[in-house]
């Protein structure tokens, strides 16, 4: 860690759980980032912000004016163009020396595989439950940690899974077969929700790669910004699920 860095992250470097070892290890991390829309807009450019050495983002879209109530990584001169380079620049923004891959395509099981070679954590920001199977069975398959974000309406959740055998996964909390009809095109986001559950996910992935703390491994956190609740919600590994569960012959 040359001074720039030292004084661009001293104040995380003071924190004790943190410190010198804790912010290298940020800087040596590679994180996957699958969605750049409203989750993703805040993970890219607080992990950036923090230091992470090296991000992938992925996302097949591009910039449209209907984004641009909560998707802060873009701007009204972004439209047309594709999300994961117009979120590259933002993060670049705000520290140029992250090394950052974009990848603007839908990703299915096989290319994940492959993405996942040298990857030390994963963040869902997606809105679909195809893509969230697909990457939950990538990262269980890889031993990979996974966090996971969702929002909608004025509620959202958070929770992480470790990738260790016996502690579950998104399977085990979601069936496969759940129809995918909660996108907030349909149903409408508040714009700030998508900040607060963005940003947790960005603050779960920081934990885990710095060992600060206790990541939210076998808990579900909701929030409800009408009532301003919080609920933390125990999880289970299910012993039958077709991803993680044992699979006795």
């Amino acid at each position: 860690m040359d001074d720039q860095q030292l004084l661009r992250f001293a104040r995380q470097i003071l924190l004790l759980d943190v410190g010198i070892e804790g912010q290298q290890r940020l800087l040596d991390a590679h994180v996957l980032i699958v969605g750049l829309g409203g989750l993703g807009s805040p993970v890219v450019l607080y992990l950036a912000a923090s230091g992470v050495g090296r991000l992938t983002l992925v996302d097949h879209d591009r910039v449209e004016l209907t984004n641009l109530q909560r998707q802060i990584a873009h701007g009204s001169d972004d439209i047309g163009t594709p999300k994961v380079e117009s979120a590259s620049t933002a993060a670049h923004r705000l520290n140029p020396e992250c090394r950052i891959t974009c990848i603007q395509e839908r990703v299915d099981g096989q290319h994940l595989n492959e993405l996942l070679d040298d990857v030390d954590l994963v963040v869902d920001a997606c809105d679909n439950f195809d893509t969230r199977f697909a990457i939950n069975q990538a990262c269980v398959g890889r031993g990979i940690p996974l966090v996971s974000g969702a929002a909608v309406r004025w509620e959202g959740q958070v929770t992480v899974f470790s990738g260790k055998a016996g502690e579950g996964c998104y399977r085990c909390l979601f069936p496969e077969d759940g129809e995918d009809d909660t996108r907030c095109s349909t149903l409408g986001v508040a714009s700030p929700l998508v900040g607060v559950i963005g940003s947790l996910q960005a603050m779960e992935a920081m934990k885990v790669l710095t060992g600060a703390g206790e990541p939210l491994f076998n808990r579900l956190l909701a929030y409800d910004g009408l009532t301003a609740a919080w609920r933390s919600i125990k999880l289970r590994a299910d012993p039958h699920c077709p991803v993680c569960g044992r699979q006795d012959n």
